[in-house]
């Protein structure tokens, strides 16, 4: 048997085609999305991964801004930026590029960022909502996987196991697959024997950081396994995945690159077009 490709870059733009219809609809109410991504140094990756935001969002129609900042910049001109922008009404999402310079507390641009236009989903108020079932905006790569697990069919039902905690990947995504009816084990750096569990689980979605973590035989036949990790070796980014040996036993598979990165930017769209929307009172 082999794997199901499950393709971000195809499924990513059909996803975008529909998002460029909804702007076209708020541009023709006199409405423009927008896009700001404030960055703070000259961090060679940063900048590639800003640009591309910054594409994305004006193939789509959108507009988007870049204010690229001094890294020597203080922490309290940075908020201060933020907070105009907070304030400025031609901006519908902010995403503040991380890693941040090291004089400047990522808690406190969490803080600062406007709920209504964190389209990242990190701000402690958006976090606390989408907790107790409130409408605010999902973190951008766990409502990509969500949307990439769609194409499996329903997770109602099915045991999955998230491998990693964080706050940005791990914790909203078991968050989102308990609303979706799957049972979830959260495992970690601390589980014990962890691989050697895997194999009883019908979806694996690992974002350890950990490349090469998960065999074959750590996989149960059939299983769907999103794979978030991307770490470079030897100039090449890799997942957690043995993917070449994985796909001969999954059911569904992610591939890296080209699996869950174009669905986070995706989303970030996503979020920005929601944004434009309900700041506009449109559901």
């Amino acid at each position: 048997m082999t794997a199901e490709l499950l393709n971000g870059k195809e499924i990513a733009k059909d996803y975008r085609a529909g998002l460029a219809a909804g702007v076209e609809e708020l541009k023709e109410k006199g409405i423009t999305p927008n896009l700001t991504v404030v960055i703070a140094g000259n961090d060679g990756a940063s900048l590639s991964y800003v640009r591309s935001k910054n594409r994305a969002a004006e193939k789509i129609g959108m507009a988007s801004d870049i204010v690229q900042l001094d890294e020597n910049i203080s922490e309290q001109t940075l908020l201060d930026k933020i907070r105009a922008l907070n304030n400025d009404d031609a901006v519908s999402g902010i995403l503040v590029q991380v890693p941040l310079p090291e004089q400047i507390s990522e808690e406190k641009v969490l803080e600062t960022i406007a709920p209504h236009k964190d389209v990242d989903g990190f701000s402690p108020v958006n976090i606390g909502r989408m907790y107790t079932g409130q409408r605010t905006f999902i973190p951008c790569t766990p409502l990509g996987i969500m949307e990439l697990l769609k194409h499996t069919g329903a997770v109602e039902g099915k045991d999955a196991a998230v491998i990693g905690r964080s706050q940005i990947v791990g914790q909203p995504v078991a968050k989102l697959l308990t609303d979706q009816n799957a049972t979830v084990t959260l495992m970690h750096s601390r589980t014990r024997e962890l691989t050697a569990k895997l194999a009883d689980f019908d979806v694996i979605v690992s974002a350890a950081g950990a490349p090469g973590l998960i065999k074959a035989e750590h996989i149960k036949d059939g299983a769907i396994v999103i794979d978030v990790g991307n770490t470079m070796v030897d100039d090449k980014l890799q997942g957690d995945v043995d993917f070449d040996a994985a796909k001969e036993k999954a059911g569904w598979i992610t591939p890296v690159p080209g699996g869950v990165g174009p669905m986070t930017i995706t989303m970030v769209l996503n979020n920005t077009l929601l944004a434009a929307k309900w700041h506009n009172g449109m559901e």
